[in-house]
């Protein structure tokens, strides 16, 4: 059966998630303008930089320093290139955190699609409500993504 277009992307987004390099959370994005890929992005350390997994986690307050979220990646990839992202959707693998929501809004994006509610917490909704971001959960269809990649 043909999947509809967030589960194409969503999809998308778990596969470039299989690229990440901190294993604290293998998250991957995908940034889409009508139905076409703008850029992705996965956690990993900045170019050039050892990564977690070589060389262990760089850890502070209970977070991962080392790695630079999948979010800002595919921003990052998006200005890298000269690709705009205003009016664009992402997909994330997990609910964006607080500063990669507000990359997002500054980023022009307009739909965030993600699968899993990773520490969803109010100051981050409240940011993307008054953003007037549109929200979209996908049900977690991890099991079905990992076997076909597998």
């Amino acid at each position: 059966m043909r999947p509809d277009w967030d589960t194409y992307f969503m999809k998308i987004a778990h596969d470039v998630a299989a690229r990440s390099t901190c294993s604290r959370a293998d998250v991957g994005a995908v940034l889409v303008r009508e139905k076409r890929i703008l850029t992705t992005g996965f956690n990993g350390s900045p170019a050039g930089q050892p990564h977690c997994d070589e060389v262990g986690h760089l850890m502070v307050d209970g977070h991962c320093v080392r790695t630079i979220h999948a979010e800002a990646n595919a921003i990052i990839q998006a200005a890298l290139h000269g690709v705009s992202s205003k009016g664009a959707s992402v997909y994330v693998t997990h609910f964006p955190c607080l500063n990669c929501a507000k990359m997002l809004i500054n980023a022009g994006i307009v739909r965030i699609v993600f699968d899993k509610q990773y520490r969803v917490d109010e100051n981050t909704l409240d940011f993307l409500r008054l953003a007037e971001i549109e929200l979209v959960q996908l049900p977690e269809q991890n099991s079905t993504y990992e076997s076909e990649s597998q």
